[in-house]
Order: structure tokens, then C-alpha cells, then sequence
């Protein structure tokens, strides 16, 4: 159900991300699936790089936003095998690459947001904390995790 309204807006789930240093695209603890930070990739290629409010407008950080959320779904699908076992989306957490004065963070993660609201409905909504940086892996703009509660093993 749900990857079928992410098909129907006109978005894919990528393949699997991976790792690009030591660490596990996502966890899982009880409930819990904790993923991994992704940032706006397509295939091997960071699409947004560069610091938000002077190489890139709040804009172009809101659609790099969405490339992160597909690929953190993509890495949830990976650890549950279907993304029809999600409970509820419970925590966001979005790094953007900021310029000393860009003051816009929040609207930037919004993309994500959105987008895991219209996918998941009210199950969507979650808590969310949207952090300016001074730089990201790759200079990559932006960079999301995530916290998801799915049914039992």
C-alpha cells in the first residue's frame, strides 16, 4: 500500500543504500527501526551539495530533502521487507549544510516531512528536529535519519 502511493506521486524507492563508511543502514531494536543518516544521492551521484542560503536556495534544499527520505525508506524496506509494517514514523532528525546566516532548516526538512505525511497519513507524523551545520559528509546539503516503529518480528 504504502510503496504504492510513493509510486503514485511519481517517486521510486532506490536501491538499498551502501554504507559509505562503518556503520549499518539501520537498526533494529525491538519495535524500533533506527536508520541510518542518508543524504541526496542518486545512485552513486550527490545531486544537492553545498552549503544552504549561499550555494543552493531553501527551495532546492526542500527537493533534496525528499532524494534523503526515499533513500531512508529504502534502507527501512531492507530491514523489514515490506514498508506495509510500519506502525507509525516516529522521529526525524534533519542536518543541513548551512551558510552562517541561512535560518531556514525547518523549511528545508519540511520536503521530508511532507512527504512521509502524504505517504504514511496521520501514521506519518511524527517529532522532528531540523539542525543547521557547518558541513556534511561530501558536502552533501542535506542529510536525514530516522526512527520508525514497525509490527513484531
Amino acid at each position: 500500500m504504502y510503496e504504492k502511493r510513493i509510486e503514485s506521486m511519481g517517486y521510486h524507492l532506490p536501491p538499498m543504500p551502501a554504507p559509505a563508511a562503518r556503520y549499518l543502514p539501520a537498526a533494529r531494536t525491538g519495535n524500533l527501526i533506527f536508520i541510518s543518516g542518508q543524504t541526496p544521492k542518486v545512485g552513486d551521484k550527490l545531486v544537492y551539495a553545498g552549503k544552504l542560503g549561499q550555494d543552493l536556495s531553501a527551495a532546492e534544499g526542500y527537493e533534496a530533502s525528499k532524494i534523503c527520505i526515499l533513500r531512508v525508506l529504502s534502507a527501512l524496506k531492507a530491514e523489514v521487507g515490506d514498508l506495509d509494517q510500519v506502525i507509525r514514523i516516529v522521529k526525524l532528525t534533519g542536518y543541513v549544510n548551512s551558510a552562517p546566516d541561512f535560518t531556514k532548516q525547518s523549511k528545508v526538512i519540511d520536503g521530508a516531512s511532507e512527504l512521509l505525511e502524504v505517504v504514511f497519513g496521520e501514521q506519518g507524523r511524527h517529532a522532528r528536529v531540523a539542525v543547521g551545520t557547518n558541513a556534511l559528509p561530501g558536502n552533501a546539503a542535506v542529510e536525514i535519519e530516522l526512527i520508525v516503529e514497525v509490527r513484531g518480528e
